[in-house]
């Protein structure tokens, strides 16, 4: 029995005490606990329930979180720094359903020999945000700053105002402009290619190397960061194996929420175990052989245990990977407050950068 007056029996977060929230739960660090409070001036929309609500009513759904997140942007965009090292270009490339898909080409501007390239897939659940977004510009600008090639991937949606095109469009597009970013290797200076994004772009990052692996171009690519990965779909009723859904709910995403956009994103409800839209189901043995993988997830995250669950299949099938739990944070919560906890967004900016450059070297 969990006995709540014995600190050394007190289960984590919302196990132990189901009140807690990332603002109140002592593990969480406390410029981000103050961030969250800042942020209620500006409150998110409330998801639907999603056992009930229709497709139509979940993809108004998105509509209407872009819409309240857009109000953050202009905030986001004063607070963009100068980036006078990076070279800032666009792409347009034809996908497979004959739709153009954009690329954000960042390039340092003091390149004297090809380098790794990062092809960053945004986060979003798939289903909603933009390649556009000022956090992704700025993250992939920091990144070229560091001295990478990086490309932002504006990816079909599952719903937003880039839907509604749900699974695979999405994958599609990443896996072709994975395609085209090989191709002009030696117009770009890329030596390397590795594929990075957060939540739902760690969903599409997995996803397309196993899709790359089943049709037969893995050589493309050189490794995987997946931050926060969003890869289980198991939010309707989450497993035990995934404590932390149960543990973090609510902290800043929740499973009603996460669950209304698994149904945008697979109206249909056809493909709940299919590896190339859930990576979290994908079976050991089709694991092997994939390139180095780097698995970042976050401590008061509901998603951390299906990274660390998928890290583990990983170990278990012989790929060289890395786990890094990063301490105190929300989901995401390395990534999105450069300004706030700078430390921690340095350091998961510099492990990415690290990882890449080790590959390019190796």
């Amino acid at each position: 029995m969990n006995n709540q007056n014995d600190p050394q029996t007190i289960l984590p977060g919302k196990l132990g005490n189901p009140n807690l929230s990332i603002e109140t739960d002592p593990r969480t660090d406390p410029r981000i606990a103050a961030a969250f409070k800042m942020a209620a001036a500006i409150p998110s929309p409330e998801a639907p329930d999603a056992t009930r609500a229709s497709i139509k009513t979940a993809i108004e759904y998105t509509k209407t979180f872009e819409d309240t997140a857009a109000i953050r942007h202009s905030i986001m965009e004063d607070a963009m720094p100068n980036y006078d090292n990076v070279i800032n270009t666009i792409e347009t490339i034809k996908g497979v359903d004959g739709n153009d898909i954009t690329l954000y080409v960042h390039t340092p501007t003091d390149t004297t020999k090809p380098g790794p390239c990062i092809v960053h897939t945004h986060g979003g659940g798939m289903v909603l945000m933009t390649a556009a977004d000022p956090g992704f510009v700025r993250w992939r600008n920091d990144l070229a700053s560091a001295g990478l090639r990086v490309i932002g991937v504006e990816f079909r949606n599952g719903g937003g105002k880039l839907g509604n095109h749900p699974f695979p469009a999405g994958l599609n597009d990443c896996a072709t402009a994975v395609n085209w970013v090989d191709e002009n290797r030696e117009r770009l200076g890329i030596s390397s290619i590795v594929i990075s994004g957060e939540s739902g772009g760690g969903n599409l990052a997995i996803a397309t190397t196993l899709k790359a692996k089943k049709e037969g171009w893995l050589a493309q690519i050189n490794g995987v960061y997946a931050c926060c990965p969003y890869i289980s779909g198991a939010y309707f009723n989450p497993p035990p194996a995934l404590a932390s859904l149960i543990e973090n709910d609510g902290y800043g995403i929740d499973c009603n929420q996460m669950a209304l956009l698994v149904r945008v994103y697979d109206p249909e409800g056809e493909h709940p175990t299919n590896p190339l839209a859930w990576p979290y189901h994908c079976p050991i043995e089709e694991l092997q052989g994939l390139p180095p993988h780097v698995i970042s997830v976050n401590e008061l995250d509901p998603l951390r245990d299906e990274g660390l669950a998928f890290y583990r299949k990983l170990i278990a099938a012989g790929v060289p990977a890395i786990a890094r739990t990063v301490h105190g944070t929300s989901h995401a919560g390395d990534l999105s407050f450069p300004d706030i906890t700078p430390d921690l967004y340095h350091e998961t900016l510099g492990s990415l950068c690290r990882f890449a450059n080790s590959l390019n070297n190796s």
